[in-house]
Parts: C-alpha cells; sequence; structure tokens
C-alpha cells in the first residue's frame, strides 16, 4: 500500500509551542521560586565570592568559557524543527552501523526511546544544554564543580549512545571525519572541571596534553591505514568523495566552494596530501607531549592551526544540514589544547567589573540556567516512563477528523459464525475498521495496534473493536480466523472479525468511504487504511486516517493517538 508523505507543519507547530511557551513558562515559573529560596537564605549574595571562586586560574576560567559555549551552541542546534522526527533516525540510526551488538542493541533502545517521545526528549535536551552551557559559563568554585561532573556525564550518554562511542569501532574512522567523537572532549573537559581546584592545577594541563598527544598518535596511525582511502589520488580519495557530499547541504555558497576546493585539492595530490595531514599529527603530538616540560605554545597553536583548516573542509564546520547537532571533534580538541597550554596553568583570571556586580548578575543567570535543567531532566525522566506520544501518528497520518455523521449499520457474520450487527451491545462506543485476512504489510501492523490499545484499556471498557473485511477474493470464516490466530487477535476482548456475502461487504465498504481495489491474481487487496469512533447512538465522532508505520514507536504513537479520541467518548 501505498504511504504518504510526512506532515510536518503540525509537528514543527507542536515543537515550537512546547519548547517556546510551554517550556519557558515552567522555567520561569521554577527560577522564580528559586531566586525566592536563595534570596530568603541570602546565599544568592555570596555567590562566587569564596576564596577559591575570586582566586580561578586562568587555565580554568578559558576551559568553562570554551566549553559552556559549546554547550550553548549545541543546545541553539536542538532548536532546528527537524530534531525530534530526525535526530534518532537521521543521526543516531546510522551512528550504530557496524558497532559491536551490545553497543548497537542499546543504540537501538535509545532510537525507539526518543521516537516514542520525540517532542519531550527534543525539547527536553535543548533546554539541558542551554541551562548546563549558561551555569558552566558564570559559575565557579563548588557549582562549577558539580555542572562540570553533570557536563561528563551527559557528555559520555550522548558519545556512546548518540555517537556510537564516536566510531572507534568502526573501521575507515579519520580525526579528519570527527573521531573520536566532539563528545569524548567534554567529557575530558567536565571532569577537569570537576576537580578541586589544586587538584586542577596538578592534574590538568599535563595529562590534558598527554592524552590529546597520545589520541594524535593513534589518529595519525589511522590516517595512515590503507582502507582508510586517503592515499588514492582522483575522485576515489576519502576527503574528496566526503567533500563532494558535504558541500551539496544546504549552506552559504563560499563555503561550500572551500570544501570543494579542499577536496580538489586532495583528490590531486592524493598519497601527497595524507603525508601532510600525518606529518601536521605527529609533529603536533610530539610538541604536546614536550610543551609543558619545554614550555612550548607552539605545538598547540600548530595543532589549533590544522583543526581550524580541517573543521572547515573536512567536516563543512558541522552545523548545516538540519540535524547538526554539535560542532563535531575538532574544535572542541583544539580548544581542549589552548585551555590547557603551558604557562596559562597557574596564572589568575584578571577581572574587569566589581565582584559584588559580576557576583550578583551571574547569581541570577545561574539561577534561570539550573531552572532549565529542573526542568528538562524532569519532563525527560517523567517521559520515558510515560505512554507514547502520538507525534509520529500525526507526521505520518496528520490530525483524526470531528465529525458528527449518522453511522449506517450493517449485519455480517463474525469470526465465530454468527450475525454480527453494528452497535448490537447497547452502550458501547465501536471502533471500526477494515482489514484483508490475506494481507502481510499494512494489515498486520494495524492488527498489532488494536491487540496493544485493548491492553491498555480497562478489563471492562465500554468499547467493541470491529474489523471488517476488506478482501473481494479473500472472505471466508477460515480466512478470517488464520488472520486473528495470526496476529494475536483470538483472545482481543470484545473484537469482532465480520464477514459476508461479497455484495453485503461492498456495501459497508461504500457507506464508509473505504476503496478496495483488487484483481483476482493479486496476493492482496490495495484499501484505505481508516477506522471510525462510533458512539453508542450510531454517530460518528472520529475519522482516523491510519497509515502504519512499522515500528514499535510508530505502534505506540499511533495506540496513543486512539487512547486519546476514545477517552473522549468516555473510554479508559
Amino acid at each position: 500500500m501505498s504511504r504518504r508523505p510526512l506532515d510536518l507543519a503540525n509537528i514543527i507547530a507542536i515543537f515550537h509551542h512546547a519548547l517556546y511557551v510551554t517550556s519557558i513558562l515552567w522555567v520561569g515559573g521554577i527560577a522564580i521560586v528559586l531566586l525566592a529560596l536563595l534570596m530568603s537564605t541570602r546565599r544568592i549574595f555570596a555567590f562566587n565570592l569564596a576564596p577559591e571562586d575570586i582566586s580561578e586560574p586562568r587555565s580554568r576560567t578559558y576551559l568553562r568559557w570554551s566549553f559552556g559555549v559549546l554547550w550553548l551552541i549545541d543546545g541553539i542546534l536542538q532548536f532546528q524543527p527537524s530534531m525530534p522526527l530526525g535526530l534518532a533516525n537521521n543521526v543516531v540510526a546510522p551512528a550504530a552501523v557496524g558497532t559491536p551488538s551490545w553497543l548497537h542493541a542499546l543504540m537501538l533502545h535509545g532510537i525507539s526511546v526518543w521516537n516514542s517521545h520525540p517532542i519531550t526528549l527534543a525539547v527536553g535536551v535543548a533546554w539541558f544544554q542551554i541551562g548546563l552551557g549558561l551555569v558552566i559559563l558564570v559559575a565557579r568554585g563548588r557549582t562549577s564543580r558539580i555542572a562540570g561532573a553533570v557536563s561528563a556525564a551527559w557528555a559520555g550518554l550522548i558519545w556512546l549512545v548518540g555517537n556510537g562511542a564516536g566510531g572507534v569501532f568502526i573501521s575507515g574512522a579519520s580525526l579528519l571525519f570527527g573521531w573520536p567523537g566532539a563528545t569524548f572532549f567534554y567529557v575530558i573537559a567536565g571532569i577537569a572541571l570537576s576537580l578541586e581546584q589544586r587538584q586542577f592545577l596538578a592534574l590538568f594541563s599535563r595529562l590534558t596534553l598527554r592524552t590529546l598527544s597520545v589520541l594524535l598518535v593513534i589518529g595519525a596511525f589511522l590516517q595512515a591505514l590503507p582502507s582508510t582511502e586517503f592515499w588514492h589520488g582522483g575522485p576515489t580519495n576519502a576527503l574528496a568523495q566526503m567533500t563532494r557530499s558535504m558541500s551539496a547541504i544546504a549552506q552559504p555558497h563560499w563555503l561550500a566552494a572551500i570544501v570543494r576546493g579542499g577536496g580538489s585539492i586532495a583528490a590531486t595530490m592524493g598519497g601527497g596530501f595524507n603525508i601532510i595531514v600525518i606529518l601536521w599529527l605527529m609533529v603536533s603530538a610530539v610538541g604536546l607531549w614536550m610543551a609543558r616540560s619545554r614550555a612550548w605554545r607552539w605545538p598547540v597553536w600548530t595543532l589549533i592551526a590544522g583543526a581550524v583548516v580541517f573543521w572547515v573542509i573536512g567536516e563543512d564546520t558541522a552545523i548545516f544540514g538540519g540535524v547538526a547537532t554539535d560542532v563535531n571533534s575538532l574544535i572542541p580538541l583544539a580548544l581542549l589544547a589552548w585551555c590547557a597550554a603551558p604557562r596559562e596553568e597557574t596564572a589568575l583570571t584578571q577581572r574587569y567589573m566589581p565582584r559584588e556586580l559580576t557576583s550578583a548578575t551571574s547569581a541570577v543567570v545561574a539561577t534561570f540556567a539550573s531552572s532549565m535543567l529542573i526542568f528538562a531532566a524532569v519532563s525527560m525522566g517523567l517521559a520515558t516512563s510515560a505512554s507514547a506520544e502520538n507525534t509520529l501518528f500525526l507526521a505520518q497520518n496528520g490530525s483524526a477528523s470531528a465529525v458528527d455523521l449518522p453511522a449506517k449499520t450493517f449485519t455480517l457474520t463474525n469470526q465465530y459464525g454468527r450475525p454480527f450487527t453494528l452497535g448490537e451491545h447497547k452502550g458501547r462506543v465501536t471502533l471500526l475498521t477494515f482489514l484483508d485476512p490475506h494481507c502481510w504489510t499494512d494489515c498486520p501492523l494495524l492488527a498489532n495496534q488494536l491487540a496493544q490499545l485493548r491492553s491498555q484499556l480497562s478489563l471492562n471498557a465500554n468499547l467493541d473493536i470491529v474489523a471488517v473485511a476488506a478482501d473481494p477474493y479473500h472472505e471466508t470464516l477460515a480466512d478470517v480466523r488464520h488472520f486473528m490466530k495470526q496476529h494475536g487477535l483470538d483472545n482481543v476482548r470484545n473484537f469482532y472479525f465480520v464477514t459476508g456475502q461479497l455484495a453485503k461487504v461492498r456495501t459497508v465498504w461504500r457507506n464508509f468511504g473505504v476503496s478496495v481495489s483488487m484483481k483476482p491474481t493479486d496476493k492482496m487487496s490495495v484499501h484505505s487504511d481508516l477506522m471510525f469512533i462510533i458512539t453508542p447512538s450510531a454517530r460518528t465522532h472520529w475519522i482516523v486516517p491510519d497509515d502504519p508505520i512499522a515500528s514499535a514507536s510508530g505502534t505506540s504513537s499511533a495506540v496513543s493517538e486512539l487512547k486519546a479520541l476514545l477517552s473522549l467518548e468516555g473510554v479508559h
């Protein structure tokens, strides 16, 4: 059966309302409560004024500023309207390809959870990352250490479930294309920020520079492998192929031209270009390893210069395309090296404003940021334990039509061989649909929806579920019973699969506007995927288009829509 194009306008409107209206009201309300509590205890007036906070080393300040801004950018990218339906399927799913079975299963579970709650989770992630970035930017001391620990944990979750461990298990990985994942560097930064000042001064610069040195050596080794195809000349060169793909994405023309130019140079030089990349990685690695003992800064600037160049031509800045989630790995790598540069670790940050003024301003910003974190964490936590949203259903089918039409009654034969009349059980609402007993595409999915729906209603729910056979050549009771047994409908309470003489069944199709097309040589029919919610007084109140999505989250989304509509008719 044919598929409808996704109806994204409705989803975008719902997403924007949740993002800009509902969320802001909640964030504002929580912030007011927090401000009142802090002012009543007068803690707000001491924010960032502890001796350790005032004497923060410059390297830690730079680290906060760098990764606070990165989290803000990541949060803003989550505001893109394609995020609810695009993140799991277009970002996470491709990253799961080729991962070990345990990680693959974990990522598929994450995809299913996201697709079951796309609006709530997309909104939650956006505000969580905005709040996290703001807290890291303005807080020092203990609050900053807590924010660093939260940042490391959140980045680690994204790195594992969202990025497939940054591609470390995938052959052909390259530092130029995002290995080992941007959030890997967020984890390092978060751990560093979570350290007490004494530990930070003793460990951050030395361990960070040497960790980056080791990563660059591994990156050079991966770059030298023949399987990465960077040694090729011409259009088969890995960078040339990547730039052709990236430059086709909607972006400024000048940027696309630069990206194509970089790919053209790589294609022309072939192995020579790859030698330059490997030399850059190895020289930077050796320099970073020795930087602290020699007080060298040139390795940091060498790494930064190359990172910026390849961020443009190898990663196309990573922010275009509609589903970008971060700036990719090279910018966080460069920022981490800059923050850990020699001579910065002990110098104190200069203050250009009165301490009390910066303290009060930072306290207010941190309070609102904390309210964003609280709202996001609570809403995401509650969503994952709640029923699935109807978001995927609405995207696939659009909204159900509210009507008030007479439902023409009929009498056909049910699966037990007894007559069944529409509405024969007084006081019950009827959910009416049409199924082909020989269908193996949409109808089994619809059957699964009906079974799930009934299992989520109360035992004595005042509901009859009725399916009319929609196949002019396979409408016998044997066909009906086989379909029910095959798809788990034989144990569904108050479910009736009805059929009868073809002329009578055709009349039912016609009365409900259901088209059924089939030739004698066809294996199954093509028919309208519609459901009708009919009141006990034989009035059709809802016409529900239901072109089913072949996924657990899609089924759950449809069930949520049907439950919501039935609840309006008093069925729970």
